[in-house]
């Protein structure tokens, strides 16, 4: 006695493009994926990464004269307090060493004054969207002051107050802010060892 074979003949009752696998696997897993690339390029471009410095290039060619205005600064003695209030307000101290103001002359010989006005250059570490250029004028003796609106997420920023005159110096601190008070001092690079 032998058995019937099998019969692989099976007949489906309804065509090919009515399956639900065919749906799911042919078309819509191809067609998710294809929609999700697309989102993704749109969404990339939406919050893109923002160029801090355009010109780094240019940076890094004037470092010996940049180099020169922070030594400059220490050959001075020059030292700063600025205090920053809630309502934008920022108060920038230019202290002179105790000898220049009891002799009236800089370290240098030069006569001592102060500036009528400072560049202030706040720039966030990463959003050059948050980054600020002001101008700090001159109120009375060694105080300047200025308006900015800082934005209220703390986050790292480079400080820099300048004078382009003819003392051409300049102070540098890294802070987070917002906070109440940055103190600006000469870098101990430059001490002779």
């Amino acid at each position: 006695m032998s058995t019937p074979a099998p019969n692989f003949k099976h007949q489906d009752t309804q065509p090919w493009y009515k399956n639900y696998m065919v749906v799911i696997f042919v078309i819509g897993m191809p067609a998710f994926v294809v929609i999700a690339c697309i989102y993704f390029v749109y969404y990339s471009y939406q919050i893109r990464d923002s160029v801090v410095r355009d010109d780094w290039y240019m940076d890094g060619k004037t470092l010996y004269h940049d180099v020169s205005r922070d030594k400059l600064t220490y050959d001075l003695d020059l030292h700063g307090k600025m205090q920053f209030s809630d309502s934008g307000d920022i108060v920038f101290y230019l202290n002179y060493p105790e000898q220049s103001l009891q002799s009236g002359k800089l370290l240098n010989g030069t006569p001592l004054t102060y500036p009528d006005t400072l560049d202030l250059s706040i720039s966030h570490a990463t959003d050059v969207k948050k980054d600020h250029d002001v101008v700090l004028k001159h109120v009375e003796g060694n105080k300047y002051s200025a308006q900015v609106e800082l934005d209220s997420v703390r986050a790292k920023y480079y400080l820099q107050v300048s004078n382009d005159g003819k003392e051409d110096w300049r102070m540098q601190d890294v802070a987070k802010l917002p906070r109440s008070e940055v103190s600006f001092n000469p870098l101990p690079v430059f001490a002779k060892s």
